[in-house]
């Protein structure tokens, strides 16, 4: 767990500090340039960075599906696209859903314990695909 959260802590910090550029990504990587960023370096830094936390937390936690998908969506519908309040919220309302998930999961058909991805994936499963549709009916093709 401890070599975990030195992955991952200075991954997530990594993360954080590129939130400015990636705001300015958003624009396009035209707009980006013309702003004074590198938008090949911002993806590339942001790439690694995002590999190496993932693939800890996979490896410590296991496969817990769509969670990736709900919680960003949510805030980025509640608060807007900036990256700065975007990523740590994320971050910890992902934490916060998980640990309910788990708690509900282990509670749920106690004494048994319910896979906890069961439990996500009823979540997320919908949510991915009322996302779709939504897209779908703003004109965008899937």
């Amino acid at each position: 767990m401890i070599i975990a959260a030195l992955v991952v802590i200075p991954s997530a910090l990594v993360i954080y500090k590129q939130s400015q550029a990636l705001n300015l990504l958003q624009l396009g990587e035209e707009q980006s340039l013309y702003s004074g960023t590198d938008p090949e370096r911002t993806k590339n830094i942001t790439i690694v960075a995002i590999a190496l936390c993932v693939g800890v937390c996979v490896a410590v936690s296991g496969v817990i599906g769509f969670v990736g998908l709900v919680i960003p969506h949510l805030i980025r519908l509640s608060i807007g696209p900036d990256h700065r309040a975007l990523l740590p919220l994320s971050a910890l309302l992902g934490a916060a859903l998980l640990i309910i998930a788990d708690t509900t999961a282990r509670t749920i058909v106690a004494p048994a314990e319910m896979p906890v991805g069961i439990l996500t994936a009823l979540i997320g499963g919908p949510y991915f695909l009322w996302l779709l549709v939504r897209q779908y009916k703003k004109g965008f093709t899937i």
